[in-house]
C-alpha cells in the first residue's frame, strides 16, 4: 500500500504541458484548414477531386499524433543509443537518392519506402538533434575549446553538404547547419566566437551576392542560384521567370490588407501562385486573414517556443535540455526562413511552414520532434519549477 502511494505521489509530481499540447493541436487543426483552402481548386484541376491533398495531410497528421503519443511516452535516454546509428541511417538515405531518387515539381528530393514518399532532408534534422544532443554531452568541458566548438560544427557540416550537393535543397542545409549553431550556443556560450562566426557567414554571403550581380552585368550568370539572387534583389525584372512566385505571394500579401478577404476568399490561389499550399501558404494566410491573422499564427509559434524554452530550462539533465533546444531551433529556424521567403527578405529557397504547410514527411518528424520535447518535460517535477 506504500509502495502504491509513493507511485501515485511520484506520477502527481509529473510536469505535463497542457499549453503546449493545445498550441500544437491548434497549429495543425489551423493548417489543415488552411490546406484546404488552399489546395482544393488545384487539387480538383489535377486530380478531380478537390479533397485530395486535404485528406493525404489528415493522414499525415493522424500518423504523426500516434508518433508523438508513443515518443512522448518513451524515456528520452533511449535516443542516446540510436544517436550515432540514426546519424549514420540518415546520411545513407540521403546518399541513396542518387539512385532510387524520385523527382517531383522539378526536384529530386524524396524515396519511395514500402507506397510512402519520405524526404530524407526531414530525417536528416531529427537525426542530427539527436546526434548533437549526445555528442555535446559525450565531449563534457571539451565543448569549451576551440576544438570542441569546430568538431560540433565540423559533424554538421557533412550531412548538409550532402543535402545541398544531392538535393539542391538549400534551406534544408541551413536548418542543418542552425540546428548546430544553436545547440553548441546553449552548451558553450562563448559570444566572441558566435560574433565571429556570424560576420563570417555575413561576409561570404555578400560577397556571393556581390560577386553574383557582377557576373550578371557581364551577361555570364547561368545557374540556378544564381538567378533566383537576381530575381530577389529585383522581381519585377524577371517577373515572367525566378520572380514570378515571389512577386504572386506579394501580390497576395498587400491584398489580404488587415482583416484579410475572408477565409476562402483567395484569388491568388487560383492557378496565379505556384505551391500555394507548399511554400507560399502564408502569403494566402495574410491574403485570407490579413495582417491580423498574420501575426496570430506567428504569436503561436512564439508560444510554442515560448514553452520549449520552459522545458528547457527545467529540463532533469543537459541531454534533455539539449534535445527541446534543437526542436525548439529547429521550428524556429524554420519558421523565420519561410516567412522571409515569401516577405521576399531572402532569395527563395522553398522551405515549408511547420505544421501548416502540405507534406507528410515534415508534419510527422516534427509531431515526433514535439513527442520528444514532452517526454523531457514529463521527466521534471513539479517542485522543481
Amino acid at each position: 500500500m506504500d509502495r502504491f502511494k509513493r507511485g501515485a505521489r511520484k506520477n502527481q509530481e509529473s510536469f505535463s504541458d497542457y499549453t503546449l499540447l493545445f498550441i500544437v493541436l491548434f497549429l495543425l487543426a489551423f493548417g489543415l484548414v488552411m490546406l484546404y483552402s488552399t489546395s482544393a481548386y488545384d487539387a480538383n484541376l489535377t486530380y478531380n477531386d478537390s479533397t485530395y491533398l486535404f485528406r493525404k495531410q489528415i493522414f499525415s497528421t493522424l500518423a504523426g499524433l500516434v508518433v508523438l503519443f508513443i515518443v512522448s511516452h518513451l524515456p528520452y535516454h533511449i535516443w542516446e543509443r540510436f544517436a550515432v546509428i540514426g546519424y549514420g541511417v540518415s546520411v545513407a538515405l540521403v546518399l541513396l537518392i542518387i539512385p532510387f531518387g524520385i523527382k517531383a515539381n522539378g526536384a529530386k528530393r524524396w524515396l519511395r519506402v514500402f507506397g510512402i514518399s519520405l524526404q530524407p532532408a526531414e530525417v536528416a534534422k531529427l537525426a542530427m538533434i539527436l546526434f548533437l544532443a549526445y555528442l555535446i554531452c559525450k565531449m563534457g568541458r571539451n565543448i569549451r575549446t576551440m576544438k570542441g566548438f569546430l568538431v560540433v560544427l565540423g559533424a554538421a557540416a557533412p550531412i548538409s553538404g550532402l543535402i545541398y550537393v544531392i538535393t539542391r535543397n538549400l534551406s534544408s542545409a541551413i536548418i542543418i547547419m542552425g540546428i548546430a549553431v544553436v545547440m553548441l550556443f546553449v552548451a558553450c556560450p562563448d559570444y566572441k566566437r558566435f560574433i565571429i562566426l556570424g560576420l563570417i557567414g555575413i561576409a561570404g554571403v555578400a560577397g556571393i551576392v556581390f560577386l553574383i550581380v557582377k557576373m550578371s552585368e557581364s551577361g555570364s550568370v547561368g545557374s540556378f542560384r544564381g538567378e533566383r539572387i537576381l530575381a530577389w534583389l529585383d522581381p519585377e525584372a524577371y517577373a515572367s521567370g525566378k520572380g514570378f512566385q515571389t512577386l504572386q505571394a506579394l501580390y497576395a500579401i498587400g491584398s489580404g490588407g488587415i482583416l484579410g478577404k475572408g477565409l476562402g476568399q483567395s484569388m491568388q490561389k487560383l492557378g496565379f501562385l505556384p505551391e500555394a499550399q507548399n511554400d507560399m501558404i502564408f502569403s494566402i494566410i495574410c491574403e485570407e486573414l490579413g495582417l491580423f491573422g498574420a501575426i496570430a499564427v506567428l504569436m503561436m509559434f512564439i508560444l510554442l517556443i515560448w514553452r520549449c524554452m520552459i522545458i528547457a530550462n527545467n529540463a532533469p539533465d543537459l541531454f534533455g535540455a539539449l534535445l527541446v533546444v534543437g526542436v525548439m531551433g529547429h521550428i524556429a529556424i524554420q519558421v523565420i526562413l519561410n516567412v522571409a521567403v515569401v516577405t521576399n527578405t531572402i532569395p527563395n529557397t522553398g522551405i515549408s511552414l511547420p505544421f501548416i504547410s502540405y507534406g507528410g514527411s515534415s508534419v510527422m518528424f516534427l509531431l515526433a520532434e514535439i513527442g520528444i520535447v514532452f517526454s523531457v518535460g514529463r521527466g521534471i517535477r513539479l517542485k522543481d519549477l
